[in-house]
């Protein structure tokens, strides 16, 4: 599928000026990342903290939120932003396109925090009742954001899963994911909410996802970040098939092989911040994949950096880091 470069090296990333201090490192040598590393993110994410609406729109000066998805999930995490983002959208007519993406993203989070992980059996009505409220207002902020500033492809990414939760149906996502793609045709984080979208207990079929990933990081160029979404199609093929040893064969390790050196151990790739997210991806494909190369490569770069997802499928994603970083 991609040209393999075996015998290089993963580069590491040069040093960034932005990044911040290693926090306190546990026992095995892992720590978990805050604010994607990066000291602006950290200010950002202060500022949502304290509630200073000024102080988040001086804080995203160096950041595009309408194409960084990442930098938009730090903020949407922040407990208690739906407390006063409504103000900042009724009364800020120059940032209101911001502030409504702000609020549609975070009143997603907040919308899934009532509805717990729990099956939807076990969902009380109450707790249904309080989730499709929050992700009205969601769709509400977000397609008013997407109106407001057409050139945005973040606000279509979040629809697809509020559109998901709401179970809009197929017709109403693909419309959503071909004005994503129409923005970005190769946006990461859209492919992966569709890899999301495609798998069985949303509704797709068995391979769906998988053979829309591949045919996806087929058309992506050299170091680009896409072919993050190979780790976490197969990722997502071992929730369904209930975990076990599913990823464990030669095709599969040289798939996940295969599309970590066209992407992340590519000396193209541009480490941006929260570049810990793609390689962790890879880490855990690899790891539940036993492969035992590339992998040592990955946690090499990696350094100790866990981030919380996609290792939340374990019931304690930072210990589980630390038992294949070791074994790596």
């Amino acid at each position: 599928m991609f040209g393999r470069l075996f015998g290089r090296s993963a580069e590491r990333p040069v040093a960034d000026p932005h990044a911040l201090p290693v926090p306190h490192r546990q026992k095995n040598g892992v720590y978990t990342l805050r604010a994607l590393g990066d000291a602006r993110v950290l200010a950002l994410v202060e500022a949502a903290e304290a509630g200073d609406w000024t102080a988040v729109e001086a804080a995203l000066e160096p950041f595009d939120l309408g194409r960084d998805h990442q930098v938009l999930g730090e903020l949407a995490d922040v407990d208690g932003v739906q407390d006063w983002i409504g103000r900042a959208v009724e009364e800020d007519k120059e940032h209101r396109a911001t502030a409504l993406l702000i609020s549609g993203a975070r009143h997603i989070i907040w919308g899934w925090e009532a509805r717990t992980a729990e099956r939807a059996v076990n969902v009380t009505e109450g707790q249904w009742r309080v989730f499709h409220e929050r992700l009205d207002i969601a769709e509400e902020h977000l397609l008013e954001a997407a109106e407001l500033r057409p050139e945005w492809v973040t606000p279509w990414r979040r629809l697809l899963t509020s559109g998901r939760g709401m179970s809009l149906g197929r017709a109403i996502n693909e419309t959503r994911l071909d004005a994503a793609l129409r923005r970005d045709p190769l946006d990461l984080e859209t492919h992966l909410e569709w890899v999301s979208q495609l798998q069985p207990r949303w509704g797709g079929k068995p391979g769906q996802a998988l053979a829309f990933a591949q045919e996806a990081v087929a058309r992506a160029p050299q170091g680009h970040r896409l072919g993050c979404v190979i780790a976490m199609a197969y990722i997502e093929e071992w929730v369904e098939s209930e975990r076990g040893d599913y990823l464990h064969t030669s095709e599969i390790q040289a798939q996940l092989r295969e599309a970590a050196d066209h992407s992340i151990l590519h000396p193209a790739y541009a480490y941006r911040p929260g570049w810990q997210h793609d390689f962790n991806m890879f880490a855990m494909a690899l790891s539940l994949a036993g492969e035992r190369h590339t992998v040592r490569r990955v946690f090499q770069t990696l350094d100790g950096a866990c981030t919380s997802w996609p290792w939340t499928y374990f019931a304690e994603p930072e210990k589980q880091f630390a038992r294949h970083h070791r074994r790596a």
